[in-house]
């Protein structure tokens, strides 16, 4: 007999509840598309291409694609006050920053 969701966490007590949801939040904002992510910065599109000095019409184009280059990430994300780090993770190592893609470390020889 399937079992519904909303049913178990009705029977969870208010501590439990909030827990449940609490973790759901965390997940939920651990993955978020530009435009979440804009909108969570509580920032309009029309504030965030002022900032680039691009049309309203190119960020909403913009959080629509699937594949964008290094640099106009990290432009968008540093107009909505944030940083990028790209993070590479390995099933037999701990995760790997790489250094030499941020904007403002030199490449090393």
């Amino acid at each position: 007999m399937p079992v519904n969701v909303n049913e178990i966490i009705r029977k969870l007590s208010p501590g439990e509840r909030k827990k449940v949801e609490d973790r759901a939040a965390e997940i939920i904002a651990e993955e978020m598309s530009l435009r979440d992510l804009r909108k969570a910065r509580k920032l309009t599109q029309a504030r965030v291409a002022k900032t680039l000095g691009i049309t309203q019409d190119s960020i909403s184009r913009l959080e629509k694609r699937s594949d964008l280059l290094l640099s106009t990430l990290r432009k968008t994300i540093k107009a909505m006050g944030g940083d990028v780090r790209i993070v590479a993770e390995f099933p037999d190592r701990a995760p790997v920053v790489l250094s030499e893609l941020s904007e403002d470390e030199p490449p090393r020889k």
